[in-house]
């Protein structure tokens, strides 16, 4: 049960007072849970106060490996296969990754402090008492995943619109206003608005990691346990951690749908079958079918490429690639593309160093040529995916008017 705010006469340290702090007793051991803002000075200080004097037997982060590597090992990127990342189909992850990581670094700049400070604090706190370190959060490309498998294409849109906004938004804020934000982590914070429109992203965002972090938790080894924590997850770790939750479940990434693979295939045979139909009856109209398919399917990849500033061989691929890859669920104009601008533009070491300052701008995004592939692959993607909406309603304009008038 929660058995209150941590008071601690002997700490004689208002930090420890806080109102941020809370002590539940589960099962006959402590657990203290700290609510933190990620861009936060004070967040920092309480987290080592609380640490440093309860001197816990294991702390536990609010961090996947993957984002604790983020924070721990500073060349990560200096081996990044970018090519890899392509053909793996995960540039749309890591490029909302990027965008997150510049929304929360645009606003830490404003009070010269580190994002995730409070985290680096609480790792290095942890080893100044001796603690264990436990790494508690779902890895942030399961939740991705999740995420992206359980919206359809208008929603994604909406999702990767509201992360560019994190990039563009330049909004002053006060420490007071910034203290309010220890309700919602970045991820939350960057998909608030769409929270009402789609209430999955809520489910997956929020009400999953609290249960993935309350298991984790209370799995800890040892009898003091902290855990460091977005405040705004608080309330929900509070509940469920007097529950059982099978972390398997929650980590599962499933397969996309049959009726997913049915329409992904079905799509371009009936593209086909009607230009083929036509042009039995009316070779000349079938022409024009084709021409519009490859029209809207050329043009709008180019254009997603000239978006994204990419290379002319890069758009002259995109503008190539699209009419044919469209008639494929197997193949995306933006693999092409963006595998193109990494052997035209090839990273060089700088760009890797330089990438997490380079995102602190919209300038930085496209002038770095590690997110400027990134950015190659989505857009062009994305107009590929529009030509092939435009183009194929084009097709089965020009069917019906053969055969029904």
């Amino acid at each position: 049960m929660i058995t209150g705010v941590v008071t601690d006469e002997n700490a004689g340290c208002d930090l420890v007072n806080s109102e941020n702090v809370h002590r539940l007793g589960l099962e006959g051991r402590e657990i203290f849970l700290i609510g933190t803002a990620h861009i936060s000075k004070a967040s920092v200080e309480e987290v080592k106060s609380l640490i440093e004097t309860e001197k816990p037997d294991t702390v536990c982060i609010e961090l996947c490996q993957a984002r604790y590597q983020a924070i721990t090992e500073t060349d990560r990127w200096k081996n990044t296969d970018i090519a890899k990342i392509i053909r793996e189909r995960k540039a749309p992850l890591l490029l909302a990754n990027l965008i997150m990581s510049s929304y929360q670094k645009k606003l830490a700049k404003k009070f010269n402090i580190q994002p995730g400070q409070e985290m680096k604090q609480a790792i290095d706190s942890a080893k100044v008492v001796g603690a264990e370190i436990c790494l508690a959060d779902r890895d942030l490309q399961v939740t991705m995943l999740r995420l992206w498998r359980s919206t359809n294409f208008f929603g994604k849109l909406k999702i990767l619109f509201q992360f560019m906004l994190g990039i563009l938004m330049d909004e002053e804020l006060t420490e007071e206003e910034m203290e309010k934000m220890k309700s919602k982590d970045m991820l939350s914070a960057a998909l608030d608005e769409l929270s009402t429109a789609f209430p999955q992203i809520k489910s997956i965002v929020i009400d999953e990691r609290d249960q993935y972090l309350a298991q984790k938790i209370k799995s800890a080894p040892g009898e003091k346990i902290v855990a460091v924590l977005g405040a705004g997850h608080i309330p929900g770790i509070t509940e469920e951690i007097h529950r059982d939750h099978n972390l398997t479940e929650l980590t599962k990434v499933a397969t996309a749908p049959i009726i997913n693979k049915v329409i992904g295939w079905g799509i371009p045979v009936l593209i086909i079958a009607l230009i083929a139909l036509t042009s039995s009856v009316d070779q000349a109209t079938g022409s024009e079918q084709i021409l519009t398919w490859i029209l809207w399917n050329g043009s709008l990849s180019l254009l997603g490429a000239t978006a994204a500033l990419a290379h002319p061989l890069s758009m002259l691929t995109a503008l190539l690639a699209a009419p044919i890859s469209s008639l494929s669920p197997l193949l995306a104009a933006g693999w092409f593309a963006g595998l193109t601008e990494a052997l035209v533009r090839k990273p060089n070491v700088s760009d890797f160093e330089n990438l997490a300052d380079d995102i602190h701008t919209v300038s930085g995004f496209w002038r770095n040529k590690v997110s400027r592939i990134l950015l190659v692959v989505v857009f062009v993607n994305i107009g590929s995916t529009a030509g092939t909406i435009i183009g194929g309603a084009e097709v089965v304009r020009r069917f019906i008017s053969t055969f029904f008038h």
